[in-house]
């Protein structure tokens, strides 16, 4: 037991002092604008595709649920305000998260764990190239600033979906009524918390990606450990966090 603590605290001071030289290096030259547009490209727009798919399908599941569920007690009208705050406090952030998770978290582990067995890491140290500023910053500030993005699609692909079936499908609410019920049901609160927290998972999502691709050891048999073990603690890191954020702003 106390081996087990001992390397779990090792690795959590390792993990923060590897956040903390990422986000000085943001301030820090030089800069590889290059890079952050690189990646912007394959975790932004590469994910699209599959964000858009979630989205529209989560959106179309509340609404046929939610929608039989409300026309039993004669509230079928709420449809369009209970999409909308489940998709914008909860689900957009956190299944958009989750996926990012699955598909980049990995990459980045898989990408950076081949470049450490294959002693490219060790390579660039040799050159005088400081691999946290050239692979791990870039990857961190192009995941904080496409996730709330990739969220904000997949949110509005959501309330599209939810509006199909429960007014062509099932026609249990008009068009005017379902589209002015989820925009007045949203708040500065619902808002601020559907941006604060991709935000977050962004900043995790790389980090933690970063993180096991860099500790990687063993050649291609560490790399695969690497990577699930990325998909794994994000996925958990993401949950936390959506507790703790749901926390405060419960109690605001």
């Amino acid at each position: 037991m106390a081996r087990f603590l001992t390397t779990w605290i090792s690795s959590f001071q390792d993990f923060i002092l590897l956040a903390g030289r990422a986000f000085l290096n943001i301030i820090r030259k030089p800069h590889y604008y290059m890079d952050v547009l690189l990646q912007m490209d394959g975790i932004g727009f590469g994910s699209v595709p599959i964000v858009v798919l979630t989205g529209f399908f989560s959106g179309a599941i509340i609404a046929l649920q939610m929608s039989r569920a409300l026309n039993t007690y004669g509230a079928s009208s709420q449809v369009g305000s209970i999409v909308a705050l489940t998709l914008v406090r909860e689900l957009g952030p956190v299944l958009t998260a989750l996926l990012v998770a699955g598909r980049n978290a990995s990459g980045i582990a898989s990408e950076l764990g081949s470049m450490k067995v294959s002693e490219q890491i060790d390579a660039m140290r040799a050159l005088g190239t400081d691999p946290i500023q050239k692979l791990v910053t870039p990857r961190l500030i192009a995941t904080a600033l496409m996730l709330p993005l990739l969220t904000v699609v997949a949110d509005a692909i959501g309330l599209i979906g939810a509006y199909l079936v429960a007014v062509p499908l099932l026609h249990v609410i008009s068009a005017g009524t379902y589209w002015t019920t989820s925009w007045r049901a949203l708040v500065v609160n619902d808002l601020a918390q559907g941006l604060m927290k991709p935000f977050l998972f962004g900043i995790l999502i790389s980090l933690i990606g970063c993180f096991y691709g860099l500790r990687t050891s063993g050649g291609t048999q560490g790399v695969g450990l690497a990577t699930t073990q990325a998909v794994v603690s994000a996925s958990i890191w993401i949950f936390f966090v959506t507790f703790l954020i749901d926390k405060i702003f419960v109690n605001l």
